[in-house]
């Protein structure tokens, strides 16, 4: 099913270091930060026959290499999706919607 699918893509998109989270993708906008709640957030999938296209939608860490996280999204999505299912994925397509920026710590203000 699409959301099995979905939900392996979701959590294989999350493994990788410098994604802090996912978003609702181009309608819902920049959403807040998700845990294990719904992975299927942020992730869209078209299945067609053994054929898997995915759409992911990540919040990046501040200060990550963009180009290097994508890459690495788009090769733990795929082989996950594929070492669990026997499906095909002919695309991956990761779309950054945000970056998530470090919250100041309120104890070192007050030291300064």
């Amino acid at each position: 099913s699409d959301d099995v699918i979905a939900i392996i893509a979701g959590v294989a998109a999350t493994e990788v270091k410098g994604v802090v989270g996912m978003s609702g993708g181009i309608t819902g906008g920049i959403t807040e930060l998700l845990g294990m709640k719904n992975m299927s957030k942020g992730v869209k999938v078209e299945l067609n026959n053994d054929e898997i296209k995915v759409d992911l939608f990540i919040i990046v860490e501040y200060g990550s290499n963009i180009a290097q996280i994508g890459k690495e999204v788009q090769r733990n999505v795929k082989a996950s999706i594929e070492n669990m299912t026997a499906l095909n994925v002919i695309e991956t397509n990761v779309n950054i919607q945000g970056v998530s920026l470090p919250k100041e710590n309120k104890e070192d203000k007050k030291q300064d």
